[in-house]
C-alpha cells in the first residue's frame, strides 16, 4: 500500500517541481515579476491561490481534527472565517488592487505603507517587514509541523524526514519559480483539496449508512448529546464567548499578506468580482467538507475499529483523522491522492509565506539599507536567498512538535490580523489618516497580541485557572486596541496634504472609472 501512495506522492512532486521549473522561464527576470508575477493573474488563479495559501494544513487536519474532538461546537472557527473572507474580497481587493498601482507601483505590503503615507523615515516600512518575518517565520513552521506528522502517520516515517521532505520540495519551487509557480501550484492544490474534501465525506457517508445511524453513533462514541449541535447545551457567559472568539478568526483576513497580495497582482479590477465568486464558492465548499470530515470521522473510527487495528494503523492524534479515512476508504492510489491533497493544502501556505517574507527581506531591507542601486538580477538572487534562509530557522522551530498546527496558525493569524488588518481598512477608506496613526496602530495591535499571549497573567475561567489567551482570543482585544490606536492618534494629528492626498483622490477616481 505504501508504495503505490507513494507513486502518486511522487507524481504529485514532479508535477510541482514541473511548475516551477516552467515559471522560472516565465517571468523571474526582474523583482516584480518574481515577486508579483507582473500583475498578470488570472482571477481563477487569484481566487484558488488565495484560498490554497489561506487554508493551509489547517483546513484537511486542523479544522477536521477539532471538530472531531469538539463537535459542531468548533465549526465557529469556520463560520466566522467564511464571513471574513467575503468582507476580504468585497472592501479590501478592490481597492488595494488600484492603490498599490497608483502608489507608485507597491509590490510588498511594507512597501504600499510607506508610500500610502509618504513616509520619508522609513518607520512603517521596518516595522511592517519585522512583523512579516517575525511572524511569518512562526506560521511557516506550522507547516513544516503537518508535514512531518503527515509523512509519520501516513508512512511510519520518522518524523523529521517528513518534515525535510516538506520543506524541501517547497524551497525547490518557490525559490526557482517566484510568485508565478507560487500562483500556479497554489491553484493546482487548490483543486486537488476541492475533489478531496468532496471524496472523503461522500464515501465515508455511503460506508456509514443512514443519517439517524451515524447521528446516534457519534453521540455514543462522544458521550455528548450537543456534539452535533453548534449552540452548547447551556448557554453561559463562557460559552458565548467561546463563540465569538472563534467567529472572531475572520477578522484576521484584512491583515493576512499571503492572501492580500494575490489581490494585488490580479490583472484587471473587474476581474476581482470574478475571484470572489470563485473563491468564496471554493471556501464554502471545501470548509463543509473538513467540518463533515471531522463528524464522520469519530462515526467512522467507532465502527471501524477492528479494520484500523487490522491494517495496523495507530491512531492517536486527531489531527490526522483525514489521513486514517483516506488509507482506510481508498485504493492506495487514490489514497495517495488524497494524501497529496494534505500536502496541497501544507505547502502552498509554507510558499506563500516564504514567498512574502522573502519580498519583504528583499525590498524592505536589502533595497531599502543595504543595496539601494542593486541590480534587477542582484534583487532577484537575494530574493531566493531570503527564501533559503527563512526556511532554515521555520524548520527549526519545527523541530519542536508538541504543539499543534491550529495553535501555531492561530497565533501568527492574530497577529497579522491586529497589527495589519485594522491598518489595512483605514488606510483604504480613510483619505485623511495619518502616518502617525498608521504606525501607532501597527504597534498597538502587535504588541497587544504578544502580551496576550505570553504576559504571565492568569485569571479564574470558567472555574479553571487559565492564562490571557484562554479566555477570548488575542485576535479581538489587538484589533480592537489597534482600531483605537488608529483613531485616537489621527484625532491628534494633522491630516496630511501634498501626494498622500493626491494618490487617495487618484485610487478613488479610478475605482469609480472601472467599476
Amino acid at each position: 500500500m505504501q508504495i503505490e501512495a507513494l507513486v502518486s506522492l511522487a507524481g504529485y512532486f514532479v508535477l510541482m517541481l514541473g511548475i516551477g521549473f516552467y515559471a522560472y522561464k516565465k517571468s523571474t527576470d526582474d523583482v516584480s515579476g518574481y515577486m508579483l508575477g507582473g500583475r498578470q493573474l488570472h482571477p481563477a488563479v487569484g481566487a484558488l491561490s488565495a484560498g490554497a495559501s489561506d487554508m493551509s494544513g489547517w483546513m484537511l487536519m486542523g479544522l477536521p481534527g477539532a471538530i472531531y474532538v469538539s463537535g459542531l461546537g468548533a465549526a465557529w472557527i469556520a463560520v466566522g472565517l467564511v464571513i471574513g473572507a467575503y468582507f476580504n474580497y468585497l472592501l479590501v481587493a478592490p481597492r488595494l488592487r488600484v492603490f498599490t498601482e497608483v502608489a507608485d507601483d507597491a509590490i510588498t505590503i511594507p512597501d504600499y505603507f510607506e508610500k500610502r503615507f509618504n513616509d520619508d523615515t522609513r518607520i512603517l516600512r521596518i516595522l511592517s517587514s519585522v512583523v512579516i518575518v517575525i511572524f511569518f517565520t512562526l506560521y511557516t513552521s506550522s507547516g513544516v509541523v503537518a508535514g512531518g506528522k503527515l509523512f509519520e502517520a501516513s508512512f511510519g516515517l520518522n518524523y523529521y524526514a517528513g518534515l525535510f521532505l516538506t520543506a524541501g520540495v517547497v524551497i525547490v519551487y518557490t525559490l526557482i519559480g517566484g510568485f508565478l509557480a507560487v500562483s500556479l501550484t497554489d491553484f493546482v492544490q487548490g483543486v486537488i483539496m476541492f475533489i478531496a474534501l468532496i471524496m472523503v465525506p461522500i464515501v465515508a457517508f455511503m460506508q456509514l449508512g443512514s443519517l439517524g445511524d451515524i447521528a446516534e453513533v457519534t453521540r455514543t462514541a462522544a458521550e455528548s448529546p450537543g456534539y452535533l449541535s453548534m449552540i452548547p447545551e447551556t448557554v453561559t457567559a463562557v460559552s458565548v464567548i467561546g463563540i465569538i472568539s472563534a467567529m472572531s478568526w475572520g477578522l484576521g483576513y484584512f491583515g493576512q499578506p499571503h492572501i492580500i497580495v494575490r489581490f494585488m497582482a490580479i490583472r484587471t479590477l473587474k476581474e476581482v468580482a470574478t475571484a470572489r465568486l470563485i473563491g468564496m464558492t471554493w471556501m464554502i465548499i471545501t470548509v463543509i467538507g473538513a467540518v463533515l470530515t471531522g463528524i464522520l470521522g469519530l462515526a467512522f473510527v467507532t465502527v471501524n475499529t477492528g479494520a484500523i487495528e487490522a491494517a495496523a494503523i495507530e491512531f492517536t492524534d486527531p489531527e490526522t483523522i483525514f489521513i486514517l479515512m483516506s488509507q482506510i476508504l481508498f485504493h492506495p492510489l487514490v489514497g495517495g491522492f488524497l494524501l497529496a491533497a494534505i500536502l496541497a493544502a501544507i505547502m502552498s501556505t509554507i510558499s506563500s509565506q516564504l514567498l512574502v517574507s522573502s519580498s519583504s527581506l528583499t525590498e524592505d531591507f536589502y533595497k531599502t539599507f543595504l543595496r539601494r542601486s542593486a541590480s534587477q538580477k542582484e534583487l532577484v538572487l537575494i530574493g531566493r536567498l531570503s527564501v533559503l534562509a527563512v526556511s532554515l530557522v521555520a524548520i527549526f522551530l519545527a523541530f519542536d512538535r508538541s504543539s499543534t498546527i491550529l495553535d501555531l496558525v492561530s497565533n501568527a493569524w492574530a497577529g497579522f490580523g491586529s497589527a495589519f488588518g485594522p491598518l489595512i481598512l483605514f488606510s483604504l477608506f480613510r483619505k485623511d489618516m495619518s502616518r502617525s496613526a498608521a504606525i501607532a496602530g501597527m504597534v498597538t495591535g502587535a504588541v497587544v497580541v504578544l502580551v496576550w499571549l505570553y504576559a504571565p497573567i492568569t485569571v479564574m475561567w470558567g472555574g479553571e485557572e487559565t492564562g490571557l489567551s484562554g479566555v477570548i482570543y488575542e485576535i479581538i482585544p489587538g484589533f480592537l486596541a489597534s482600531t483605537a490606536a488608529i483613531l485616537v492618534v489621527d484625532a491628534l494629528t494633522k491630516a496630511p496634504k501634498g501626494k498622500v492626498k493626491e494618490q487617495y483622490e487618484a485610487m478613488e477616481a479610478e475605482i469609480e472609472a472601472r467599476s
